[in-house]
């Protein structure tokens, strides 16, 4: 891409505080962007081959909003983890295997996409995130859902598409959780705890694609319970 057509969006970016640079065949993060760190708040740099963020990043303070979809990173740097007021964080389809030891202090985000990625266990830095609402791990190689499961604050997690073949009762004793994604995974009526549907706040357990029928939910304890809160949740939004 020309120097003059990053120089026009980079001109945008410092009125609006928004820069969008996708399907560029960007190989690296632009350095040209570190000028206007006090001032971006959106950063979309989807659909591009960067590889890697420099440690530079940590010093956009004011940004809420930061797209890397469909690039090749396989780490993320510890400075992302300075981005206090960072809302909302889009990884999906890169090469990312774990997340940085203080993602935890990542304290403002609500909203996080590690769909595609290379993750091997659910990464229990996010039970610090005390306003994460949604967070997506579709699409990774997640083998179970272990017991630090029940300190995570989200309202949906979504772990369709994964290799999950065992479940902790403590999933059910996630505070606020409505809407658990468990489509396509191998998981075995037995291995699916009753408490989930008996005494958790879930209110949508989608599952299908396993190795099970549907049907067969209805055998559980506490299918009748769970069927009342899914039927609630329905008539709040007809």
């Amino acid at each position: 891409m020309g120097n003059s057509a990053l120089k026009a969006h980079l001109e945008t970016a410092q009125k609006t505080g928004v820069f969008q640079l996708t399907d560029k065949g960007l190989i690296e993060f632009p350095e040209e962007l570190q000028r206007m760190s006090p001032n971006l708040r959106t950063i979309d740099l989807s659909s591009n081959k960067i590889e890697g963020l420099p440690p530079s990043v940590g010093k956009f303070s004011v940004l809420k909003s930061l797209s890397l979809n469909h690039n090749r990173l396989s780490r993320l740097p510890d400075e992302l983890c300075k981005l206090k007021k960072l809302e909302t964080l889009h990884l999906s389809s890169n090469h990312i295997s774990r997340l940085p030891a203080d993602f935890g202090q990542l304290s403002a985000l609500k909203t996080l996409n590690l769909s595609g990625n290379q993750l091997r266990a659910i990464p229990t830095q996010l039970c610090s995130l005390r306003h994460l609402d949604v967070v997506d791990l579709s699409k990774n190689k997640i083998q179970a859902v272990p017991d630090e499961v029940a300190g995570m604050q989200s309202i949906e997690i979504n772990l369709n598409q994964n290799q999950i073949s065992q479940i902790s009762v403590q999933v059910s004793r996630c505070p606020r959780l409505k809407v658990l994604r468990l489509e396509e995974n191998c998981l075995e009526l037995s291995t699916l705890p009753p408490s989930i549907l008996r005494d958790s706040q879930i209110s949508l357990l989608a599952v299908e694609g396993n190795l099970f029928e549907i049907k067969q939910l209805r055998d559980l304890d506490g299918y009748e319970k769970y069927m009342e809160r899914f039927t609630a949740t329905r008539k709040k939004f007809v």
